[in-house]
């Protein structure tokens, strides 16, 4: 990532603390120490008038900083970006540590925080700010986002299905549930919720009327059958199949399909958006990246090609290690974790999922690192992190180099004689 920490001498320093309601506004002019504070509130023409205000002082440089606060700065800044401003990030953190080293105290308000701001630009401690609608990305944000809200929903909803309504209504179904994303086995309870629905009906029958309700199964007909001897012998409570709280357990499992229809429904909208995007082609050959993970890529970390180099991209993620260090002490050695969580999770994920597969270099790689004992779960924990941490250094890799995945090659060379040797992810191997 380039990084802003050179502040002209001839620049205007713009320094705002973001608000729901207004702005506080600091701006310097340069060689004065003179300050002129404005508010400025959320509405267009008062927005009008500040990128007015600023454009006046041409051909004079204007740098505006600015920390971010929930989403509420996206509006002005979007301004600011249009009219061509160099506009800069205020890190959260580095805010409120620098804040309390000048003022020696945890005191704060917006006036102080606008001052903060004005000190961070001109010592440089900024980043620069890329808007999502300036870089093309607010569309795959808000798919990426919301994919998350519904899937956080849908888990919930099913846990309490798992917790609570199962034990009580059919507790044996439970084992013939598949995996998070069928909707077969809800579709089935919420047209026989209860034993009692199954076992009124002959063997047979059943069969026959849950024939179409279960989908597309092998042995479908065993299926079912067991599903019917199971309701037979079950402990459930005996509660009615009308009773209002059969109905309440029928409304949230109304919930849990709807909520993996939505889900559904959003996954092919993320592919038709960046089903010919580049990136997001490329990013699925990594093993353990599937569609919805190389969205969220491109959605937190925009163009990875804006990092020069992996480290900065690894630093961005929070994957960069970090040590408390006093003295004579020093600390052990861990994740920063001062980073883009989201990217994170979904980094480590991918490397859960590429060390199941077969013949990868994560895999390889997972295997050499806990080959001392496999069993130790700190060791285990440790090249997990070592596995994430190779994910995102190949993540970038490509997208910055502009490759193909190729896969790592290790084996001997056909026909017999040396081995070839390991290449890195994305590289050929040579003989």
């Amino acid at each position: 990532m380039t990084r802003s920490d050179t502040t002209p001498m001839t620049a205007v320093l713009v320094a705002i603390d973001v608000a729901k309601s207004c702005n506080e506004v600091l701006i310097e002019m340069p060689g004065s120490r003179r300050r002129r504070r404005l508010t400025v509130a959320n509405t267009r023409v008062e927005h009008d008038r500040f990128v007015a205000e600023l454009q006046a002082l041409a051909p004079r440089p204007v740098i505006v900083g600015f920390e971010p606060t929930g989403h509420y700065h996206r509006p002005l800044t979007w301004r600011l970006v249009q009219a061509g401003f160099d506009t800069r990030l205020i890190s959260s953190v580095a805010l409120a540590r620098t804040r309390e080293a000048l003022h020696n105290g945890w005191d704060k308000n917006d006036p102080k925080d606008a001052q903060v701001i004005l000190h961070m630009l001109q010592i440089g401690a900024t980043k620069p700010y890329h808007d999502p609608l300036a870089n093309r990305i607010n569309d795959v944000q808000e798919l990426s986002v919301t994919h998350e809200v519904i899937s956080r929903a849908k888990t919930e909803v099913q846990h309490r299905i798992l917790t609570h309504y199962l034990p009580l209504y059919f507790p044996e179904i439970e084992r013939f549930r598949g995996n998070t994303r069928s909707d077969w086995f809800f579709a089935m309870l919420e047209q026989f919720p209860v034993p009692a629905s199954i076992t009124a009906l002959g063997k047979d029958a059943f069969v026959a009327a849950a024939w179409d309700v279960v989908g597309r199964k092998v042995s479908k007909s065993r299926l079912l059958g067991d599903i019917w001897e199971t309701a037979r012998t079950s402990i459930a409570l005996p509660i009615a199949p009308d009773a209002p709280a059969i109905g309440m357990f029928r409304l949230v499992l109304g919930e849990a399909r709807r909520l993996i229809a939505q889900r559904d429904d959003i996954e092919v909208a993320a592919i038709k958006l960046l089903g010919e995007h580049a990136d997001f082609r490329r990013l699925q050959q990594v093993p353990g990246i599937g569609p919805i993970h190389a969205l969220t890529i491109l959605a937190e970390a925009g163009d990875l090609r804006r990092f020069r180099h992996h480290r900065q991209f690894l630093k961005f993620c929070g994957l960069d290690l970090s040590t408390y260090q006093s003295g004579q002490y020093r600390g052990k050695t861990k994740l920063s974790k001062r980073g883009n969580a989201r990217l994170r999770r979904t980094l480590w994920m991918a490397a859960q999922v590429a060390i199941r597969q077969r013949e990868n270099s994560f895999r390889d790689k997972f295997d050499r690192y806990v080959a001392r004992d496999r069993h130790d779960p700190d060791l285990r924990r440790k090249a997990f992190t070592a596995i994430t941490a190779k994910m995102g250094r190949v993540v970038h890799a490509i997208i910055k180099r502009g490759d193909d995945y190729r896969p790592f090659v290790e084996g001997p060379v056909p026909g017999g004689g040396t081995p070839l040797t390991p290449c890195r992810e994305g590289a050929s191997a040579t003989l």
